[in-house]
């Protein structure tokens, strides 16, 4: 980035040739000229001479850097497996990952937020499995799914509407409720805007399903270009302290600590063929939602509805979760105390008895 700002500078200073204008329309009126050592006044020859040395050193930095990003990757080139044992089935165009947990009860579906799969459920899904069936899915892009775009809120969507229909989902008394956590919020508002008719509920968790054009900033794009993504992608997963900062940040401190087999949980997904494809398409399309007025039309469906959030969530602002409550139809917001954003994971008992609340309003509407 610095060597295109270099770059741009020097253009720039080339076009000014000196001189302030690139020539005069009326050289009969220009002012006399300056004397030769006021032409170019002492600032300029320093900035010069900066641009001079800059360009030259990203003559020489820039091809070793690249080559080296080259020979790094070409190391790293060997693609993860995923863990034995995974259970799949076909859910529309999408060979897709699933785990369930429980016998009996209501049904229950939870749909993980970006960069998340799956094993993000592993605390709160066997407290529900005591007194409802559980499901979760791998959606597209993420987890152990096939990696299949585009990776759209419409797609996902159709990926969970097939996943009940491969579950026998979604007929009379087999009406799921739907948890979506983060960017889930907009999956789970989508399918309820889209079949309401077959679920039993939906609950927004620390998301509010909005499309905020949350994502990368603008200067991202400057890393976003290989072979330079590639090797700054496996440079960052591959040290410990890197994976659990951003864990500790989401999470906060009531939260486990990542021991080997944790780490691995989130690293081991973007490792695997396809992922890192599917990881750029997604940083470039930002955080998946939907227009405010259309996720305002989810007040407008007879269903039972829940929005619950960490109270110390700070991916949004503290007037979110009574904000989305409100535009959904909701009761207010139940915050957790203590809470930050992945709340599955810091405070399960607390979302599991939200869920049980829910699961009695369902079961109450339905008489």
């Amino acid at each position: 980035m610095l060597c295109a700002v270099t770059a741009d500078l020097r253009r720039a200073e080339a076009g000014d040739g000196g001189g302030g204008g690139g020539g005069d329309a009326h050289p009969a009126s220009a002012p006399p000229s300056l004397p030769a050592e006021h032409a170019h006044p002492p600032r300029r020859s320093r900035l010069r001479r900066w641009l001079r040395r800059a360009a030259l050193a990203c003559a020489v930095v820039l091809p070793a850097v690249t080559a080296a990003s080259f020979v790094y990757n070409g190391v790293t080139a060997g693609r993860a497996a995923p863990p034995r044992g995974l259970r799949y089935v076909q859910a529309a165009d999408i060979r897709t990952r699933y785990q369930t947990w429980g016998t009996a009860g209501p049904p229950v579906v939870l749909v993980h937020g970006a960069f998340e799969s799956v094993d993000t459920w592993s605390r709160l899904a066997p407290l529900l499995a005591r007194d409802h069936r559980v499901y979760a899915l791998d959606l597209t892009g993420d987890g152990y799914s096939e990696r299949h775009g585009p990776y759209t809120v419409d797609h996902f969507t159709r990926q969970l509407l097939g996943f009940l229909d491969a579950m026998h989902l979604g007929g009379p008394g087999e009406r799921p409720l739907l948890v979506g956590h983060s960017s889930g919020a907009a999956v789970v508002t989508e399918a309820a805007l889209r079949a309401p008719g077959r679920l039993g509920g939906v609950m927004l968790l620390d998301g509010d399903a909005l499309d905020t054009g949350a994502g990368p900033p603008p200067a991202f794009k400057y890393v976003l270009i290989d072979p330079y993504r590639t090797s700054l992608l496996r440079l960052g997963l591959g040290v410990d302290a890197v994976i659990r900062s951003v864990y500790d940040a989401q999470c906060g401190p009531s939260c486990p600590r990542l021991d080997a087999a944790g780490l691995d949980q989130w690293r081991r997904p973007l490792r695997v063929p396809g992922a890192e494809d599917a990881l750029w398409s997604m940083l470039r399309a930002g955080v998946p939602g939907l227009p405010a007025d259309q996720v305002a039309r989810l007040a407008g469906v007879r269903l039972p509805k829940s929005v619950v959030f960490g109270a110390r969530d700070d991916v949004f602002t503290r007037q979110t979760p009574q904000e989305t409550a409100r535009r959904i139809g909701a009761p207010p917001a139940t915050l957790i105390a203590g809470a930050r954003h992945l709340t599955m994971i810091s405070s399960p008992e607390a979302v599991a008895t939200a869920v049980d609340r829910l699961t009695a309003a369902s079961i109450a509407a339905s008489r």
